[in-house]
């Protein structure tokens, strides 16, 4: 759906994108984020015919960015972080007016009415979106990228200033519009990623330093798991029995507030999974596991890892497979 190759953008000598390539599938929802001044706002200009790029190569639903503008521009709907909307206009105004100005074909009553129900504005309709609450001006915001029913929606930090509750709505739209749109979420809140996206791309200082599934990028960034396991027993015989299992790098006790438990950080060597035989030697031996949990980097700490010092991190290590 969206293709990108080679891209590069430069202002006189500074590149403010260089040389990143990725692509976006039909209804995958993909999380692009960085730090600012990354170049993740130059791409979406570069995305959505705003902006022109020095060099390289953008193709939206099989139109080029550059030789067939138009089309590849009807293919998208932009949410930018900050609305474009008309105060002065009721929310039914402002959608004719933007129905007008993309010049869409499509029935004009039946197409608006499907937008709003989509993004549930129905009981804002004929109010001035002047009088709207923030969360319904981003829905609104959302509303117009929808119309002429594009196959890809790029969204600029559509939550930013909502409250939790309108947080979890917007979230729940943008996994809605990914059951029929390709959609782009740019965004600094990575809870908001892991809740919606599919897929991440980072970036930073122009280049990509990561391209990876969601649920698969803590892991190839890491090579190895750790597990926090609170096991009952003598807390010196299990350690000296963990540290001897086939696959353990490290293991470690955590000082102990329950009188008939102990809990232990266990490193297993790269692409080991020691859930299995960890159970099976503690129930050999009668020492009860009561509590397992996982402890593989965050995605936080896999974003900070990365933007502060990407040599650390090869793109090649992280990219999608």
């Amino acid at each position: 759906m969206i293709k990108v190759e080679n891209l590069v953008k430069k202002y006189g000598n500074n590149y403010a994108v260089k040389d990143i390539s990725f692509t976006v599938g039909d209804r995958e929802i993909v999380g692009f984020l960085g730090p600012n001044g990354a170049g993740k706002s130059t791409t979406m200009n570069i995305l959505t015919g705003y902006l022109s790029s020095t060099d390289g190569y953008v193709e939206i639903d099989g139109h080029d960015i550059l030789e067939d503008s138009d089309a590849a521009k009807r293919s998208v709907g932009y949410l930018p972080e900050i609305p474009p909307l008309y105060m002065d206009m009721t929310v039914k105004e402002y959608l004719n007016f933007v129905y007008d100005l993309k010049r869409c074909k499509l029935n004009r009553e039946k197409h608006i009415m499907e937008i709003i129900n989509v993004v549930k504005i129905e009981d804002v309709y004929n109010r001035l979106i002047s009088n709207l609450s923030r969360g319904y001006r981003q829905r609104v915001g959302i509303a117009q990228a929808l119309v002429g029913n594009p196959k890809v929606i790029i969204l600029d930090e559509p939550t930013i200033g909502l409250d939790p509750k309108q947080i979890v709505e917007v979230r729940n739209l943008i996994r809605t519009l990914g059951r029929d749109h390709s959609v782009i979420l740019s965004t600094h809140i990575l809870s908001e990623v892991q809740a919606v996206c599919d897929r991440l791309v980072i970036i930073n200082k122009g280049k990509i330093v990561a391209d990876k599934p969601t649920d698969e990028i803590t892991a190839s960034f890491t090579g190895s798991s750790r597990l926090e396991a609170k096991i009952c027993g003598n807390s010196k015989e299990i350690l000296s029995a963990i540290r001897g299992m086939q696959g353990v790098a490290k293991a470690e006790a955590l000082a102990g507030h329950e009188i008939d438990s102990t809990t232990f950080i266990i490193e297993s060597s790269p692409g080991v999974d020691i859930r299995k035989p960890l159970f099976a030697m503690l129930a050999s031996r009668n020492w009860p596991l009561i509590g397992l949990t996982s402890l593989g980097m965050n995605l936080e700490d896999v974003f900070i890892s990365l933007t502060n010092d990407p040599t650390k991190s090869p793109t090649k290590a992280i990219s999608r497979k």
